[in-house]
């Protein structure tokens, strides 16, 4: 079946002039960032066909005659296609919103030929725009959509508008300004994991989204614990949700141990087959604090902990649990870690420890594309 990629055009090739939205004129051209390169990536590499999918305000009237609009459109068309980027279909609609045209986005009538057609995929399809007009496009096609914004806060607001049973949100599955980003996402995948961990001693739901924003929700019954896992996600870039029910009547240990077994349990799921990544991480001072991370996602688990800690408790974690932490989401994590920290402040230096292993994840699951290949000699890791 044939999967298709509905690009906008303003707002989502071309930067969209500001004031009028009209492209009428040659020195409104401004294509956007990095465009060319993964398109052309995309079109290469990947099997969707390109749909050209754009409203253009009143085109043929008054108010943006023919004459203005064609020029600059050609030359968009011609650009891309010196690029390796042609598209298979150019949908134009004229009308101006209050027409309410069937054919208008986020209506579909310019799109009848892929709708219940076994021909295609539109459940593995995708619209990529920058308005939420084009995620109601890509829900009433019944694909996803990639949105051209920083976040997807712009689609909380129309879902509470709005009685449908699957949310804006939901049908965006990624926002991202950055076509670096959508190719990436097109081309290698998510890299989202979950992991359920249940014992006599603990209850623990952990997700983790490699690629997202550092957005938290840790609550483990330990407020210093919580705070330490949070830099993890902020400074790794990391969304983290770290749900944790332990037999705290008994002590912390458990907790913390099954935590950092599951955390790194879900690392390496989320990591896949590491394919693309830089492999090794390093990193950090804080204050009269010099915290070193360095690992290394090879495949095996190592620690080398080199740190003293003059205290009994940080808040309410035993530091005798340090050590321990680390070492078991060394072992499910199948990573090398080489921790060293100097300093008299003890909660910054437990603080800078966590925050410099959240830069060097940050830096060690970083994924290249374009060297999509595993980072070892001998082929695995």
């Amino acid at each position: 079946m044939k999967k298709v990629l509905f690009i906008d055009r303003d707002g989502t090739l071309v930067i969209e002039p500001p004031v009028d939205y009209q492209l009428d004129s040659f020195e409104k051209l401004e294509f956007y960032p990095k465009v060319f390169r993964n398109l052309q990536f995309i079109r290469e590499k990947l099997d969707f066909e390109f749909v050209m999918v754009t409203n253009q305000d009143g085109l043929g009237t008054d108010s943006f005659p023919e004459d203005t609009f064609w020029p600059v459109h050609n030359l968009v068309m011609k650009t891309f296609a010196n690029e390796g980027i042609t598209f298979d279909e150019v949908c134009i609609d004229r009308s101006f919103p209050e027409d309410n045209a069937p054919t208008r986005k986020p209506r579909t009538g310019m799109l009848t030929k892929y709708l219940n057609n076994p021909e295609y995929d539109l459940a593995g399809s995708f619209v990529i725009g920058d308005r939420y007009t084009d995620v109601q496009l890509a829900q009433n096609l019944g694909c996803k959509a990639i949105l051209l914004q920083p976040d997807k806060s712009s689609l909380i607001e129309i879902d509470r508008g709005e009685n449908k049973s699957q949310s804006l949100k939901d049908v965006c599955a990624l926002a991202t300004t950055d076509w670096n980003r959508v190719a990436e996402f097109l081309f290698a995948g998510e890299r989202k994991a979950e992991v359920k961990r249940t014992t006599k001693e603990t209850d623990i739901y952990i997700s983790m989204d490699l690629d997202g924003s550092g957005k938290t929700n840790i609550a483990t019954g330990l407020g210093f614990f919580d705070h330490m896992l949070e830099q993890i996600g902020k400074h790794g870039g990391i969304d983290l949700t770290i749900q944790v029910k332990g037999d705290l009547q008994v002590d912390e240990h458990h907790t913390i141990e099954d935590t950092a077994l599951a955390l790194g349990e879900c690392l390496k799921k989320a990591l896949g087959d590491k394919r693309g990544i830089e492999r090794y991480g390093y990193s950090l001072p804080m204050d009269d604090c010099l915290c070193q991370v360095a690992l290394d996602f090879g495949g095996r688990p190592w620690l080398v902990w080199d740190t003293e800690f003059h205290r009994e408790k940080v808040g309410d974690m035993p530091t005798e649990m340090f050590l321990h932490f680390f070492k078991s989401l060394s072992d499910t994590a199948l990573m090398n870690l080489n921790i060293k920290a100097e300093g008299t402040n003890e909660h910054h230096k437990i603080e800078g420890i966590f925050k410099a292993l959240a830069r060097s994840l940050k830096m060690a699951v970083r994924r290249d594309i374009y060297r999509y290949e595993i980072p070892s000699s001998k082929g695995c890791l």
